[in-house]
């Protein structure tokens, strides 16, 4: 297995939405607002090559959007997911495998693309993977998530016959309080998926073999090494408290058997280990998945 870090680009979003409860006054000094209280966010994918096939968790935001929706998240950074794949000596009709932690836009709207009037898969030669479950929650929105869930991003996978599921250790439904927190389902050889309900209904978040550690690739339970402490919940999350004991639950799993986690959304730090203070559970060392 080889691990390659796919970075998509930069976005803004509210302060005060990604760090929830905590006042300004305190998450100003790990990701600065601007005069509008915008803080910069990445879009940080993963490519995994391994046993003939080239999978990529998540894709970013895409291009097909218009002026007006682009200019609410302005779009900042050099990088372009093309370019990522690049660097290593790929091209999207590369891929095999596309999976998708959920089906919010930020982590999805690079899987369709505009061809004229046409919206068709971005990775013509791949399978995406959702879960029955979360395919359900997006297709059918609540009234406070539905603006997260963009049709043209999700429709389009299932009219072109690619998409497939992962199952769930446990039966789907729309009650993520019935759910044990981080299940465990088998995706491929040394590839699991952990499912987190708070943020969304069945989030997945791929969990990696890989040179002797656990690689786990967060999504959105923990988007940022800011978030690792435990009232550090963002306003966006459905149930803000299953994510509270999800991480709970989560960190000291990860701290104790010295997982390596990868952040989506740092815009600095790609992936740490943890360490156990006196304050709980904080970021210990960082480095880059090309470091390993």
């Amino acid at each position: 297995m080889q691990l390659y870090t796919i970075e998509t680009g930069f976005f803004k979003l509210d302060g005060g939405a990604m760090f929830g409860v905590v006042p300004k006054q305190m998450w100003n000094k790990l990701n600065p607002g601007d005069e509008n209280n915008l803080c910069s966010w990445a879009m940080r994918c993963l490519l995994i090559e391994t046993d003939g096939r080239l999978i990529l968790v998540d894709n970013g935001i895409g291009d097909k959007q218009d002026a007006k929706f682009m200019g609410h998240y302005h779009l900042h950074g050099d990088a372009t997911l093309d370019r990522s794949l690049a660097a290593h000596g790929f091209h999207r009709n590369d891929i095999t495998d596309v999976l998708l932690t959920h089906l919010h836009f930020d982590h999805c709207g690079g899987s369709i693309r505009r061809e004229g009037e046409k919206l068709v898969p971005a990775f013509p030669n791949a399978v995406y993977w959702s879960n029955e479950g979360h395919w359900n929650w997006a297709v059918h929105p609540n009234d406070r998530e539905k603006a997260s869930f963009l049709k043209e991003n999700i429709l389009p996978i299932q009219e072109s016959g690619q998409l497939r599921f992962i199952a769930h250790p446990l039966v789907p439904d729309n009650h993520p309080s019935l759910h044990a927190p981080l299940a465990t389902a088998r995706f491929a050889p040394g590839i699991d998926v952990r499912f987190a309900q708070g943020h969304t209904h069945a989030m997945m978040l791929p969990q990696l073999q890989y040179k002797g550690r656990t690689i786990v690739f967060m999504a959105d339970l923990l988007p940022s090494v800011h978030h690792i402490p435990l009232p550090y919940v963002m306003a966006y999350d459905m149930f803000p408290l299953t994510t509270l004991l999800e991480k709970k639950s989560f960190l000291q799993e990860a701290q104790q058997h010295n997982y390596v986690l990868f952040y989506e959304h740092d815009p600095v730090t790609e992936c740490s280990e943890l360490v156990l203070t006196e304050k709980g559970i904080r970021a210990g060392s960082s480095f880059t998945i090309a470091d390993l």
